[in-house]
């Protein structure tokens, strides 16, 4: 599934399926098989000229930056805080009020965080989704949650006050798992102009308050993968 999108660039231009395959150095028969998985789940679109990337590989907040650019922004940074703290590192998108996980470095520890490239968690439930959460206006925040099911509703005034402490931390969330105490992340949002388009993580063993002495390396990370993304603006 990351070969095929990588194979379109993060542009919106249609591909034949044996572009696809060939960019992907994979055999047809697989990729038509994995196209049409994708389809049902809107990582592809087909139209009369081909496939392109769908509604869930674009990127969040409005920008049309495809998930391969951003994942290879951001690769080397997340080996980089992997290598440096031994801790999980996470790059995440929004879509609408889930967080959708696109890549995950953390060798033989990896096991021990429960999350997957391409899973989905509700955003507010970690602290990747908040960071992203921090950068959205406040009404745009409760468009987003306001028209749930009534079982699927949060506390939006509590969420607000923590999006905005997170706002008042210069855009660092924090996260502790309710279900394992030992287990917390931290997160930074990575920014294109006014939009904030993915974030940055480390998760792991939050009990010695490592977090936060390593939160100053996501939030640097995070800075560098948004002036890869936007050059202009450093």
């Amino acid at each position: 599934m990351t070969l095929i999108l990588d194979a379109f660039d993060g542009r919106r231009v249609p591909l034949s399926l044996e572009e696809v395959a060939r960019r992907a150095r994979l055999p047809r028969s697989t990729v038509h098989r994995i196209l049409n998985q994708m389809l049902r789940f809107q990582w592809i679109e087909h139209e009369t000229f081909g496939y392109r990337l769908g509604r869930r590989a674009l990127g969040p907040c409005g920008d049309e930056r495809g998930h391969g650019e951003i994942r290879e922004a951001a690769a080397a940074r997340l080996h980089e805080l992997h290598l440096r703290t031994g801790l999980v590192a996470h790059l995440s998108v929004l879509d609408g009020c889930d967080v959708v996980f696109l890549d995950k470095v953390g060798g033989a520890s990896a096991r021990q965080v429960p999350s997957r490239v391409g899973g989905r968690v509700a955003a507010h439930h970690t602290a990747d989704g908040k960071s992203m959460l921090a950068g959205l206006a406040p009404e745009t925040v409760d468009s987003l949650y306001l028209p749930t099911p009534p079982s699927h509703t949060v506390a939006t005034p509590a969420l607000h006050l923590e999006l905005s402490r997170i706002r008042q931390r210069g855009g660092l969330a924090f996260h502790r798992d309710p279900a394992k105490s030992e287990f917390a992340c931290v997160a930074a949002a990575v920014r294109s102009g006014d939009a904030t388009i993915a974030a940055v993580s480390l998760c792991g063993d939050g009990r010695d308050g490592r977090l936060k002495h390593v939160a100053p390396l996501v939030a640097g990370a995070a800075r560098a993968v948004s002036r890869i993304l936007n050059p202009k603006a450093a």
